[in-house]
């Protein structure tokens, strides 16, 4: 019996899809723009330091705005940065994160320094461990 066989068919068939619509995002569209997760000290319920974790990123609607999202990313991340981290200070020990004011930060901050607005921000996990 071939083994491979079986394991290569399913796999060739899975990637047919991908290839015959363009190869999975290369066009001229817009997209998604993931950035790297930002990160803050904070302090937990039990008086240790803790860790705020946001996760981030960016829907844009077209393939220009989607390249200035990569192209800002430097700045993108240091601004998301202090606005997480002014966020993590104002928490008391144990508290909750206001998402929703983080979100409103996050995303004028991102109209700011996309030049208009567009691009709308998307927001991941945000806990504190």
């Amino acid at each position: 019996m071939k083994r491979r066989a079986l394991l290569v068919a399913p796999l060739a068939l899975a990637a047919t899809p991908a290839l015959a619509s363009g190869g999975g995002g290369g066009g001229s569209t817009g997209g998604y723009v993931r950035y790297p997760t930002v990160t803050a000290t904070t302090m937990r319920a039990d008086g240790r330091r803790g860790v705020m974790t946001v996760e981030t990123g960016v829907d844009a609607p077209d393939a220009a705005l989607k390249l200035r999202a990569e192209q800002s990313q430097p700045r993108m991340r240091a601004v998301f940065n202090i606005l997480v981290q002014r966020e993590a200070n104002t928490l008391l020990p144990g508290g909750v994160p206001n998402v929703e004011r983080l979100a409103a930060q996050l995303q004028s901050a991102t109209n700011i320094i996309m030049g208009r607005r567009g691009c709308h921000l998307l927001l991941g996990t945000v806990m504190i461990v």
